[in-house]
């Protein structure tokens, strides 16, 4: 190459990495990503949805020649803490790119995952929000606009007059906490609406929740007119207790997330109502912002994958149908 070519070809070659440089990109075609992904447990439907979004974003990035790897481990128990911090903590030396993780305690987790940030591994946080601003992005529901959309309904459903109680779900859950508060907000809106109960807990299983529903139910005795629990083990849980004690359909009940036995007590007039998230996009999105972050594309800090009520009403609609029956099996058999 004589002079002339050389000196035209070396300030185009810096300006090219120039470029690179102040984008930050990297191409991604020819490497291979593993990624841990964490939920908080696996038994519920919620966590099914979640793992087969992950899995489908696997698939989606390898068409765009994209090799991505997820490790799915969840703790044993749901409401097991250490656990899931002990979980975290283990990827730290198993050579993962990335952890994608639904806390179940927004500040137990908070060490792991700085611990995680400082070994070089960034976190993405979905579902449940932590006390950290060391993450790459938090993706979750509008929890707090779930709970008022739960007390509107209870409003309607009780014509704006009556007594009504809360079942909590368990202390330190962020998702869950701020469903809670937006339902006892948005109820105390109206002045003929009494909230008589909302300081008992149901414990992280459907048999926890039944006994303390019961405990409940027989409490207040008549009093009741409405029931709001704010996730599906308490949901479920409840569900069981009215049916046992042979109150369903007799008191407004209003839930959280989706399962078949929900879609079935709609149809049967024993649950009026239940908010539903999108947990299959969560998984989804979870992996995918991963991937834009280890390959140096912006992303959002916080992105709302969406809530909306499902009723005995509009169950049946196209858009209510697709959140209630995620393509689980489709990803996950």
């Amino acid at each position: 190459m004589d002079l002339t070519k050389l000196r035209c070809v070396i300030p185009c070659c810096l300006l090219a990495l120039l470029l690179a440089s102040c984008h930050g990109t990297v191409d991604p075609s020819g490497q291979a990503f593993k990624l841990a992904v964490i939920p908080q447990g696996s038994t519920h439907e919620f966590w099914k949805s979640i793992h087969a979004g992950a899995v489908k974003a696997t698939q989606d990035l390898k068409a765009n020649g994209i090799d991505v790897t997820i490790i799915w481990k969840a703790p044993l128990r749901e409401d097991d803490r250490e656990q899931q911090i002990q979980v975290v903590e283990g990827f730290l030396t198993q050579g993962v790119h990335g952890i994608v993780l639904a806390p179940f305690d927004r500040r137990a987790l908070v060490r792991p995952v700085e611990e995680a940030r400082r070994a070089g591994i960034p976190t993405v946080v979905i579902d449940s929000g932590i006390d950290s601003e060391d993450i790459v992005s938090f993706l979750a529901s509008n929890n707090h606009r779930g709970g008022e959309l739960a007390a509107e309904h209870m409003a309607k459903l009780l014509g704006g007059q009556g007594k009504v109680l809360l079942l909590r779900y368990q202390e330190g859950v962020a998702s869950t906490e701020a469903r809670e508060r937006g339902f006892t907000e948005k109820i105390k809106t109206y002045p003929q609406i009494e909230l008589i109960s909302s300081n008992q807990y149901a414990g992280a299983t459907r048999d926890t929740a039944k006994a303390a529903a019961e405990n409940l139910l027989n409490r207040y005795g008549d009093q009741i007119q409405g029931i709001f629990t704010p996730n599906e083990s308490s949901t479920s849980g409840t569900l069981l207790a009215l049916e046992d004690l042979g109150r369903a359909g007799k008191i407004r009940f209003i839930g959280f997330d989706t399962s078949a036995a929900f879609v079935t007590a709609m149809h049967e007039k024993k649950l009026h109502g239940i908010i539903v998230q999108n947990p299959f996009r969560m998984g989804e999105l979870g992996v995918k912002t991963m991937i834009d972050h280890l390959i140096g594309r912006p992303v959002e800090k916080q992105i709302d994958t969406g809530v909306q009520l499902i009723s005995p009403e509009n169950v049946n609609e196209p858009a209510s149908q697709e959140l209630l029956h995620p393509p689980i099996n489709r990803y996950l058999s």
